[in-house]
């Protein structure tokens, strides 16, 4: 009985593999090629599969591409609910959210340049979803930026949900350089962003900012025109 058990459960396998393998030629032809070049024949060729059985797994190349999108945001959301777990303080956790992202592109920097440049460009429901799912993120982010209101650590005038809008926003933003290629895809480079995103971030929504600009702004020294050099 168990071998009988075991041959029922191989085909499925087979198919997890080969539906898993079909994915990650797509991500290779979309990153190389992006969502108006990439056919299906061209995931096929890739996946080293035959044309057709393509369309035994996926409707179109819509469909497709969502199903990269799911998989890769899947993989994403549930470790960046682990990392906002992480640490005793808001600074701690938005650090390992970044962390988070920036090893995603490590991990995957093909991956992620499709997840950011070219799910949008699906003329047919993909940016619907993409937006449901970001805003399902920045849903769940919003309580972290709500708790560290409570604990003193947010400014006490921010909406917490906007925080969290603006924190995603910047780390795709950082992302997006790496993935155009405006900067160098080095390790001592993805570093430095990933210190800089998050530092730039905690600057503008940490109370201690805001009385530091409250007090530049109504020191009497202080001047909205730029001093101009004296003569000699």
């Amino acid at each position: 009985m168990a071998k009988d058990s075991s041959a029922a459960k191989a085909p499925g396998k087979r198919e997890e593999e080969r539906r898993r393998a079909i994915l990650r030629a797509a991500i290779e032809v979309f990153s190389r090629k992006g969502y108006q070049g990439c056919r299906i024949a061209d995931v096929a060729k890739e996946a080293g599969v035959a044309y057709g059985l393509v369309y035994h797994y996926f409707q179109n190349k819509d469909e497709l591409l969502e199903s990269v999108f799911e998989a890769g945001w899947s993989w994403f959301l549930a470790r960046v609910i682990e990392a906002a777990g992480k640490g005793n303080t808001f600074d701690e956790r938005v650090e390992s959210v970044v962390g988070v992202a920036f090893e995603s592109y490590r991990r995957d920097p093909k991956a992620v340049k499709v997840l950011i440049l070219e799910v949008g460009r699906s003329p047919s429901g993909g940016a619907v979803n993409r937006g449901k799912a970001f805003a399902h993120v920045i849903q769940l982010a919003s309580q972290l930026f709500e708790e560290a209101q409570r604990n003193g650590e947010l400014k006490p005038d921010h909406d917490p949900k906007l925080c969290a809008a603006m924190f995603f926003g910047a780390i795709e933003m950082g992302l997006t350089g790496f993935v155009m290629g405006f900067i160098d895809r080095r390790e001592d480079t993805l570093l430095a962003a990933q210190r800089q995103v998050t530092e730039t971030f905690l600057r503008g929504v940490s109370p201690g900012t805001q009385r530091t600009l409250e007090a530049a702004w109504t020191s009497p020294k202080s001047s909205s025109k730029p001093k101009l050099a004296k003569r000699a």
